[in-house]
């Protein structure tokens, strides 16, 4: 899956566009549980968001230091 059919899956399925990069992280983090689309096009996705300051709030992050 290509960027912006990333970006016109995320409409056609929440009837909306995105709001900001965060959205589409939960998105594509939701396609690859499901196994909706490949680690391949996780990984490439995810590097397009990840220059777009995509992030997981704090809270979801887990401290395995603590």
């Amino acid at each position: 899956m290509l960027f912006e059919e990333l970006i016109q899956r995320f409409k056609e399925e929440r009837n909306h566009a995105h709001l900001h990069a965060n959205e589409l992280l939960d998105f594509i983090q939701n396609k690859y549980i499901h196994r909706e689309i490949t680690i391949v096009e996780y990984k490439r996705l995810y590097s397009e968001l990840d220059k777009l300051q995509a992030e997981k709030p704090k809270s979801y992050r887990i401290n395995v230091f603590s």
